[in-house]
């Protein structure tokens, strides 16, 4: 049941000029058909299907959705960092002009890292404990460019003061353990900013962060996606910072994108029922003392989807066609829904 523990409370801000990327600009990022399976000892389990999107240089998207949605292993699809032995992946990642989907190993290692780069969920777990940040962030850049330990460290003690960490010369020699949650995950956004990469993926880069932090963090990372023209997929349950922080936001749901639209138009106009659901259930949109709207029944096992759209059952707008195969429609312009009812239901958003 999707609710507060899900989607964490926000503040939602009504809609305002935001900058866009040009409608005609070529995309940096264009997902195609893009699906996902593990082999098991049952066969092969389903995990992402038909996943088509795009960003365009400079662009921020948000991805939301409920735990188990399939907005990390997207992610990790994308810079194919997935088991190689038991992830089966069909579908093109073009990266401009370039799929990386078929690319040789080889090549793929030299983008990652210098064209695209990821920050993790868990920062503590994906530093090396042994290693100070700055040999870890030095190391980053070594990987993708000629340079010695001196120039390694100098550009990493330039990247931690140019995330707002206080004296960087003597951080840098520090181990991860020795800093806080919140400057350890500006660390690691140092580490995926310092080869200037074209896309940053950052997957829930504010989890387990107090507020304030998180402010911190999502508004250090605006900042500088404006200031380096690096374009933001920020994969995320926190729709207030969708709201605040992206240009345009992808709904997922049992491993499909269900909906991707201009954020404006996501929050106040959605056309899916499941985002209006995920809207609805956020408890600062919800009347005061009344009963906290939720979406009722449970995400289906991948073990046993639902034939035609994958969330009928819980859907309190199904109809007869719902049970056949729902493709991505155009609801308005840049505004595609996976619901043959798109056109006709006006739903509940989070402005009112």
């Amino acid at each position: 049941m999707a609710g507060p523990a899900d989607m964490p409370a926000a503040t939602l801000t009504p809609p305002r000029d935001r900058p866009a990327a040009s409608a005609g600009a070529r995309a940096l990022l264009e997902v195609r058909a893009l699906s996902l399976s593990f082999a098991t000892s049952d066969g092969d389990l389903n995990v992402i299907r038909d996943v088509s999107f795009s960003v365009a240089p400079g662009e921020r998207v948000g991805i939301v959705g409920e735990s188990g949605c399939g907005k990390t292993v997207t992610g990790l699809a994308l810079l194919r960092l997935l088991p190689a032995r038991s992830a089966r992946l069909s579908g093109e990642i073009r990266f401009e002009g370039q799929d990386l989907a078929t690319l040789p190993e080889r090549q793929m290692r030299a983008v990652r890292g210098r064209d695209i780069a990821m920050i993790f969920q868990e920062p503590m777990s994906a530093l090396d404990p042994v290693f100070t940040v700055g040999d870890q962030i030095g190391e980053a850049y070594r990987a993708h460019f000629p340079a010695d330990r001196r120039e390694a460290r100098a550009r990493a003690i330039a990247a931690l003061a140019e995330v707002g960490i206080p004296a960087p010369e003597r951080r840098c020699d520090d181990y991860p353990h020795q800093l806080s949650g919140g400057m350890r995950q500006r660390v690691m956004i140092a580490m995926a900013l310092i080869c200037r990469p074209k896309l940053l993926i950052a997957d829930e880069p504010t989890t387990a962060l107090d507020v304030t932090v998180q402010s911190q963090i999502t508004d250090l990372l605006q900042r500088l996606s404006e200031a380096t023209g690096t374009a933001l997929l920020f994969i995320t349950h926190d729709l207030g910072v969708v709201a605040e922080t992206c240009t345009r936001m992808i709904t997922m749901y049992a491993g499909e994108v269900v909906e991707d639209a201009p954020v404006d138009a996501a929050l106040t106009r959605p056309g899916h029922p499941y985002t209006s659901g995920l809207l609805r259930s956020l408890p600062g949109l919800s009347a005061r003392r009344g009963a906290l709207p939720s979406i009722p029944g449970r995400v289906p096992s991948l073990l046993a989807m639902p034939p035609g759209c994958r969330f009928q059952p819980r859907c309190g707008h199904a109809a007869v066609n719902c049970a056949s195969a729902q493709p991505l429609v155009e609801r308005a312009p840049s505004h595609r829904v996976r619901c043959c009812r798109a056109r006709e239901l006006t739903l509940p958003g989070a402005v009112r």
